[in-house]
């Protein structure tokens, strides 16, 4: 069935010479995967290596057989073009570390509306605004909200917080916990806004403290979620 919709770009690997294997999130179908073949071979081509970028959303036209196996796209176009998020250093290392995170998080092969418009909503922002050295750990910790374990707030004057759970206690379990500073920094973040976020202030060290706590959360709550190569890469540009 050909379909247009928008997608927004996770990864893309090479494939022998001349192709590229691209995994998307699409508006119209969730996650899908597609072979490029000769996309890097041919300069004529509608179908560009350079739109596919990781976080690049683009309107494509594709055509999906939903039987599992790579699907194929016939034309593609920027849907929204960028200013900064491949060209600024920092953010492209943000960039590069989130992409990975959407690729382990991410894996419904159904639409999700809501989860499309965050990303969407979040990656032009990102794109429009001077970058916090604290919006990534915000956008993970939202992005929970869509992925089914955002934390429950309703407590949250209790000492302690259960990655395990997602909740706030009043004494500690045997499951990994958040408390002392480090919780406190993340008490920070919610129920905020990326429009919130200068006033939020960490230490270099808390903020690494932070990160690691908040990428265990994902671990114990997403099946196969695997530990982000770029990680180092974003803990060394904000250090």
């Amino acid at each position: 069935m050909q379909i247009t919709t928008k997608a927004i770009v996770l990864s893309s690997i090479k494939y022998g010479d001349t192709s590229l294997i691209v995994k998307a999130f699409t508006q119209s179908d969730g996650i899908k995967s597609y072979l490029l073949k000769g996309v890097l071979s041919s300069k004529k081509a509608k179908v560009r290596p350079a739109y596919f970028l990781p976080l690049m959303q683009l309107e494509i036209v594709a055509n999906h057989k939903n039987k599992g196996t790579l699907e194929s796209i016939r034309d593609v176009k920027v849907s929204v073009p960028y200013q900064s998020m491949h060209t600024d250093v920092v953010k492209n290392s943000v960039v590069l570390f989130l992409a990975e995170i959407l690729g382990s998080s991410i894996q419904e092969q159904e639409r999700d509306e809501g989860l499309f418009n965050y990303l969407e909503y979040a990656f032009q922002w990102m794109d429009t605004h001077k970058l916090s050295p604290n919006f990534h750990i915000l956008f993970l910790l939202n992005l929970t909200k869509y992925l089914g374990f955002y934390p429950d707030t309703s407590h949250q004057n209790l000492p302690f917080f259960d990655l395990l759970e997602g909740s706030f206690y009043k004494t500690p379990s045997l499951n990994p916990l958040i408390q002392d500073e480090n919780l406190e920094n993340f008490k920070k973040f919610l129920g905020t806004n990326f429009e919130a976020l200068q006033g939020i202030q960490l230490t270099k060290s808390n903020r690494r403290e932070l990160l690691k706590t908040v990428i265990q959360y994902f671990r114990l709550h997403v099946h196969g979620f695997r530990e982000p190569k770029s990680l180092a890469v974003l803990n060394a540009v904000f250090t």
